[in-house]
C-alpha cells in the first residue's frame, strides 16, 4: 500500500496534516529542522520531520532509492527568494554575485518532479508568481487560499498556529502557482468572502526578512491542503476516516 506522503522543503508540516489524520505517514525534509524526530497520531498515521539538505544531488537520488512504491503523494515547496518576481528588484545585484542563481533555484523544482516520477506518484510545487514559468514551464494551475476556505469547519476557523498573522478560514488572497503532474487531481474550490484583494491585509505583519515570518508567509493554506488530500488520497484510509469522523 502506498501510505507515505513526502513533502520536501516544508518546516511547516501544515500540507500534511490531512494525510495524517486520515493514518498516513508523512515525512517532511527541510534544512530548517533539528536532527529527526518523529509524532505518532491516534489516527495510526505519523509525522517524520527530517532535516535534510535536499540542494544535494545525491540526497533526491537517495529518497527515490528509500521510498520506491512506497509513496502516495509527493508535496514541494522550493525557496521562491530567487525566483518569486515579488523580489525582482534584487535580482540584478545576485546575479553580479552568481550568474546561475536562477537556473539553480529553478533546478531545485525540477528536482522535486523528477523524484516524483522516479517514486510514479502525484506531485504538486508550490511556488508564488515566478520567473520559474519562463525557466521550467508554465505553472499547470493558479489560486488563491480563500478559494478554499471552506475546506475549513467553522468552529476550526482561526488558525491554530498563526491567528495574529493569518485570516479565519484563510480568507486572504495571494496568488500561487502549482506544478504538477503524476495524475495529481486539482480539487474543486470552496470559497470563502475574502478579506481584501490584491494586498491582503495580513501581509503587512509580514513584512521583512526574518525567518520567522518567512515561515508564516510560506504555510501551506489549511483549505487548500484538506482540498487537495480529499482530491488525491489513493486508498479506502479516506472513506474509513470520514465515517470515524461522522
Amino acid at each position: 500500500m502506498r501510505d507515505l506522503v513526502l513533502s520536501l522543503y516544508d518546516f511547516s508540516g501544515v500540507a500534511v496534516q490531512p494525510w495524517i489524520k486520515a493514518g498516513f505517514g508523512a515525512i517532511t525534509f527541510d534544512i530548517q529542522h533539528k536532527g529527526v524526530s518523529c509524532l505518532h497520531y491516534e489516527s495510526g498515521g505519523f509525522l517524520v520531520k527530517t532535516k535534510l539538505n535536499l540542494y544535494c544531488p545525491q540526497a533526491m537520488q537517495d529518497l527515490a532509492e528509500t521510498y520506491n512504491g512506497k509513496v502516495a503523494m509527493v508535496l514541494g515547496f522550493p525557496p521562491c527568494d530567487n525566483l518569486a518576481v515579488s523580489g525582482s528588484r534584487w535580482f540584478d545585484s545576485k546575479r553580479a554575485k552568481d550568474p546561475n542563481f536562477q537556473t539553480k533555484a529553478a533546478n531545485n523544482a525540477k528536482a522535486i518532479a523528477d523524484l516524483a516520477t522516479k517514486l510514479d506518484c502525484p506531485f504538486m510545487i508550490e511556488n508564488p508568481v515566478s520567473v520559474l514559468s519562463t525557466l521550467w514551464r508554465k505553472p499547470d494551475h493558479i489560486f488563491h487560499p480563500y478559494q478554499y476556505g471552506g475546506y475549513i469547519p467553522e468552529k476550526d476557523a482561526i488558525h491554530p498556529s498563526f491567528p495574529d498573522h493569518i485570516a479565519p478560514q484563510d480568507a486572504y488572497s495571494k496568488k500561487t502557482c502549482l506544478w504538477t503532474g503524476g495524475g495529481f487531481v486539482m480539487p474543486a474550490p470552496l470559497p470563502v468572502d475574502c478579506e481584501s484583494f490584491g494586498a491582503s491585509q495580513q501581509y503587512k505583519k509580514l513584512g521583512g526578512k526574518s525567518l520567522k515570518t518567512k515561515n508564516i508567509r510560506s504555510a501551506t493554506p489549511r483549505g487548500f491542503a484538506q482540498a487537495v488530500f480529499e482530491a488525491n488520497e489513493p486508498n479506502a484510509m479516506w472513506q474509513e476516516y470520514k465515517q470515524a469522523a461522522e
